[in-house]
This record gives C-alpha cells, sequence and structure tokens, in this order.
C-alpha cells in the first residue's frame, strides 16, 4: 500500500489539507481539473475575512469556536495576514441593527464618532455609533492561495489536472462532490471588485441592513472587494443586474466616494452547504470527505484541515499497532 494521499480539489479546502498534511511530514498528490487554484473554485471569489465574532451573529457557536485560531495558521504558513479587526456600522435609520447584532455576538467594544475617527477617518462624518471587533482579522484569498500552492510544490508536492489517485483520497472538490454527497446544496455568492482611490478604509467593514447587508474588504492600493449575495441555489453562472446594484447601492450608502469607483471584476459561485450551514469532516465508501464550508472558507478550513489530518493520523497508527 503505498503512502501517498491524494486530494481531490484545489480550492482552499483542498490546499489546507495538504498544507496541514505536508507538515506533518505526508506525501501528498492533488487533483484538479484546472491543475491549479483558479476561479473554478469558490474560494477564488472570498471575502477572505478572519471573523469568527462577527459570524457568531447567525452562525453556529462552533463556527466561533473552530475559527479563532485561524488568523494563526495562515501566518503559520507563510500568509499575509492583517489583523486590524472588523468595523460594524449600521446607517441611523438602522441603528436597532447595530444594537441587535452587539447583544448576539461577543469581542467587541462600541465607538463613538471620535472613536471611529480615530480607526476610519473617512467614515467618521457618516456615523456615529460602531462595533468594533478588534481581534478579528483579513487576508487576501488568491494570494492565500497562492502561497499555500508555493509552499507545496516547493516541498515536492505533484498537482495534476488528472490520473488515478492513490493511496488515501481525500475528497476536497466542494459542489463537485454531490456526486456521492447527494445532501450537499449551493449558496450562491457574488461579489464585486472596485477601485476607489479617494477613499481609504483600513479594515473590513460590515454593513447592516435589513434588506441588503454589505461587507467591504480592502485589498490595498484603493482596491476593495464587496459582498456578497446569499441565494438558495447551486446556479454557477455570472452575477446578475439585481445582486450588482444591491452591492453598489450599499457600498454608495457607505460612502459616496464609491459612486466614482471604478469596477474592475465581477464574479459569482456557488459555496457547498449541509442542512445546516456546518463543514464536516468524515469518512464515506474509504474516502475521507471534506465539505460544506459553506461562507467560512477560509476561516473554517484550518480547524476542518486539523481534524482530516488527525483522522488519518489516527487510522494510520491503528493499522501499523493492529
Amino acid at each position: 500500500m503505498t503512502d501517498v494521499v491524494t486530494i481531490l480539489g484545489a480550492g482552499v479546502a483542498g490546499l489546507t489539507v495538504a498544507q496541514e498534511l505536508m507538515m506533518r511530514g505526508m506525501r501528498v498528490r492533488i487533483i484538479d481539473p484546472a491543475g491549479a487554484p483558479g476561479p473554478q473554485a469558490c474560494s477564488w471569489w472570498a471575502g477572505g475575512m478572519l471573523a469568527p465574532f462577527c459570524e457568531g451573529e447567525s452562525a453556529d457557536p462552533a463556527v466561533v469556536r473552530l475559527g479563532a485560531q485561524a488568523a494563526e495558521w495562515w501566518q503559520a504558513a507563510g500568509v499575509e495576514v492583517v489583523r486590524e479587526g472588523t468595523l460594524v456600522l449600521a446607517p441611523g435609520r438602522d441603528r436597532s441593527e447595530l444594537l441587535r447584532f452587539a447583544r448576539r455576538t461577543e469581542g467587541h467594544h462600541t465607538l463613538d464618532r471620535e472613536g471611529i475617527a480615530a480607526l476610519e477617518p473617512d467614515l467618521a462624518e457618516r456615523f456615529d455609533r460602531a462595533l468594533h471587533f478588534a481581534a478579528e482579522a483579513h487576508l487576501a484569498p488568491r494570494a492565500a492561495l497562492a502561497k499555500l500552492m508555493c509552499n507545496l510544490v516547493g516541498r515536492g508536492v505533484e498537482f495534476a489536472d488528472s490520473g488515478e489517485p492513490e493511496g488515501e483520497v481525500i475528497d476536497c472538490r466542494g459542489l463537485a462532490a454531490r456526486d456521492c454527497l447527494p445532501e450537499l446544496r449551493g449558496v450562491r455568492g457574488e461579489m464585486v471588485i472596485l477601485r476607489a482611490p479617494g477613499l481609504e478604509i483600513r479594515r473590513p467593514v460590515r454593513l447592516l441592513h435589513p434588506r441588503h447587508p454589505l461587507y467591504i474588504v480592502p485589498r490595498g492600493e484603493g482596491v476593495y472587494m464587496l459582498g456578497a449575495t446569499q441565494i438558495e441555489t447551486g446556479a454557477r453562472g455570472p452575477a446578475t443586474l439585481r445582486s450588482v446594484v444591491e452591492l453598489l447601492n450599499a457600498a454608495y450608502a457607505l460612502h459616496p466616494a464609491f459612486a466614482e469607483a471604478e469596477v474592475i471584476e465581477i464574479g459569482a459561485d456557488a459555496r457547498p452547504a449541509f442542512a445546516d450551514n456546518m463543514p464536516r469532516v468524515f469518512r464515506r465508501a474509504g474516502c475521507i470527505h471534506v465539505n460544506g464550508l459553506f461562507r467560512h472558507g477560509f476561516l473554517l478550513s484550518p480547524a476542518m484541515a486539523i481534524a482530516a489530518a488527525d483522522l488519518l493520523t489516527t487510522a494510520r497508527h491503528k493499522e501499523e499497532t493492529a
């Protein structure tokens, strides 16, 4: 029996599992039809927010617990992680939304207009109350995927676009795994990337709105990612006009300077999710599955990678001692 581990899928789940296995001294091979990370994976379109406390507003408490060490894991892998926290805002007429968000989360403190000005001067004239989640962080998803691939290739990991799996198989194919995980569903997300050089925002901002909540993630040099819709469908086609208009309107509500921004990119894909929106690591039909990361790919993939590696090493230990 070969000691190679074959990973199916080169999105964030597959690459984090590969990184974790590599760091434990295992031989890894990755098969993905595209041969490398790219727009075929929904993680290519992600926000990259490592924000467990904010996600706790609507997610299972396990998301907060499992995501707590994500920033450290990514930094240990050599990925640049920006630790500026998250700012949560609401228009004055929606102040109740901010109060509700505060009641449902932890790890934050309340800012007045002066506190907002100290963190984000360009937003202080428009908002007089905010929540700051100082312990949260963010990263650039595409740069993070590229860094993991560089790490893996540098350690001799083979990337292939086809071929028969060898040894233990870990399936990280996302929605493509519905051929053996029919319980998976797709949740569509759409995003826009803008360049607004006249505006400076240093940290992810969440704008609360009853109908069109928005997050904005700075990418540096005046570039911002706006996201994201959450639609119950597995459709992976181009973004719709309605969704793009809603995102752009919400950005304008955050700051009018976005009206003059350049639209660099519009993207859409479907996130893989189970019924409870929680990721899982489990065996089925001789294969380990890592799937269902929903909207928490970069936040929860490190914890899932550790769980998958633990499952594999435990099984190998039992075989060796049998």
